[in-house]
């Protein structure tokens, strides 16, 4: 495939959570495209960006200090970041601290028309329309402060889980608002995916569809393969793609839905 399919070559590109990981993965594939990457994450970056940034998302001045970093003008950011059941504050990690990254960008101009974001969910996130309208009740609690109050006033809900639902939330109810700034807007819902973060919650995070992995003959997934597929999302070839959680689990879930698997 040609670079100039994706066009990504001088580019400016900003990835949350790159330090490891499914993000390290995207930020090394854009650089291969030819993009200008900065990689904001708490953990050190021991792979050569074009910038690293200190990214701290339980603070917001870290958050401020590190967006002021950034180029005049990034094309395409990478909201990567996650941490798993029993991390302190995991939902200022995993979603009310992007969030508050993205609407600073918004604020200061540094996304503009033409942009794309693209988020990392989970299948852990799937309930989320059944459960939409808690999801959306959080949502609308659009500022730092209420939105904290609000996960700390709503047992289970500081969990990785309800991260991710509220990140479908997020993506499907805003990207019109987003669509009207010239920006889109996806995400991808990771299967079993052999990331240090899966690794220290193996069984569960890597034994999840083990059995249909072995009946069809596939591995958990690579970082490098989610870092294909966001890289795709947010590319001029998916112009036109807005709003959607794009599934990327060799079809286990679809298989279990319609009864094809068991």
């Amino acid at each position: 495939m040609s670079n100039n399919i994706l066009k990504y070559e001088g580019k400016n590109v900003a990835i949350v959570g790159g330090a490891t990981g499914m993000g390290a993965a995207a930020a090394e594939i854009v650089q291969g495209l030819g993009a200008n990457v900065w990689v904001m994450d708490v953990a050190e970056v021991t792979y050569p960006v074009t910038g690293s940034i200190v990214l701290d998302l339980r603070k917001q001045e870290s958050i401020d200090a590190a967006v002021a970093q950034l180029p005049d003008q990034i094309d395409a950011v990478f909201c990567c970041a996650g941490v798993a059941d029993g991390f302190p504050e995991i939902m200022l990690i995993n979603f009310i601290g992007q969030r508050y990254l993205l609407d600073q960008m918004l604020t200061r101009g540094t996304l503009r028309k033409g942009g794309a974001i693209v988020g990392i969910s989970s299948v852990a996130g799937l309930p989320w329309m059944e459960n939409r309208q808690q999801v959306f009740e959080f949502l609308d609690c659009s500022d730092w402060k209420r939105a904290a109050e609000w996960i700390a006033e709503h047992d289970g809900t500081d969990s990785y889980g309800f991260s991710k639902q509220a990140w479908n939330g997020y993506v499907a109810r805003s990207s019109l608002d987003y669509l009207k700034r010239g920006i889109r807007i996806n995400a991808i819902m990771p299967g079993p995916t052999d990331t240090p973060l899966a690794r220290a919650n193996a069984d569960i995070w890597l034994g999840f569809g083990s059995d249909f992995r072995a009946e069809v003959g596939v591995e958990a997934h690579t970082p490098a393969e989610m870092g294909n597929a966001m890289v795709f999302l947010a590319s001029e070839m998916s112009y036109g793609i807005n709003g959607q959680i794009l599934l990327v689990d060799h079809g286990h879930v679809i298989a279990s839905l319609t009864g094809s698997w068991d």
